[in-house]
């Protein structure tokens, strides 16, 4: 008999550019009104400030905020804080882990790894942010490969991010060898994630192992949202089987 489980979660990823706005402010209550309005179970977030000397950081004010517990994996120091991806979740985190993706004198970059525990069943999310340069894309492309395969970590497994990759470069053609691939050209019209205003480039992107519908993906457009970031965040609500 089987004892497979089906979930539904809502899950999304945003770059919120250090909760710095496109009208110059830096305000972190309205970042966190951008993904309360998301309502996301999990959000894999991207540039995010965290604790320094003078100050708890952004991480922790957006997790007070929403409720939400989080966990941070910081890539370099910005001005004295922590700089990097964090994760939030609605669920509890069990385990949490970071690879190193920076490559030779490159700004310093990082995958991150939670797993997230669903009751009996474990989530693991890979919170992914990519260089600029394409021969730096292409080493991380297969740092995170052979992360995101590695047997030892069972499925399901979603990978998630800015990608900083708006065509099939090889990140996209490591990933999509390997992972399924969200296609948004199924289920949005308008499909470019940067810059928020005016979006010209598709750079964040969502790809999973296991076994996954998709029932409904977003790239929201409120006033909010296109003029708190320079990007605009991306929402799935997925099936996600669980054995």
């Amino acid at each position: 008999m089987s004892t497979a489980r089906w979930r539904t979660l809502r899950i999304a990823t945003y770059n919120i550019h250090r909760c710095r706005g496109l009208d110059g402010r830096t305000v972190p209550t309205r970042t966190a009104e951008v993904i309360r309005a998301l309502d996301p179970d999990i959000i894999a977030l991207q540039e995010v400030i965290g604790a320094s000397p003078s100050s708890p950081g952004q991480a922790e004010e957006l997790g007070a905020q929403l409720g939400m517990g989080w966990v941070m994996a910081p890539a370099r120091h910005l001005r004295g804080a922590l700089f990097g991806n964090v994760v939030l979740s609605r669920y509890p985190i069990q385990h949490h882990a970071q690879y190193d993706l920076t490559w030779k004198t490159c700004e310093p970059r990082c995958c991150q790894r939670v797993a997230i525990a669903l009751e009996d069943d474990t989530l693991h999310l890979y919170n992914v942010h990519l260089g600029t340069a394409l021969l730096e894309r292409r080493y991380q492309a297969g740092r995170l490969s052979a992360a995101v395969n590695d047997h030892r970590i069972g499925r399901p497994k979603i990978v998630l991010g800015d990608f900083n990759e708006w065509t099939k470069g090889l990140a996209t053609q490591m990933l999509s060898a390997r992972l399924e691939s969200i296609d948004m050209r199924t289920h949005l019209r308008r499909r470019r994630t940067y810059p928020g205003v005016l979006p010209l480039l598709h750079l964040d992107h969502i790809y999973y192992d296991g076994t996954v519908q998709v029932v409904r993906l977003e790239l929201p457009r409120s006033r909010l949202s296109l003029i708190a970031s320079d990007h605009l965040p991306l929402v799935a609500d997925l099936r996600v089987r669980f054995e």
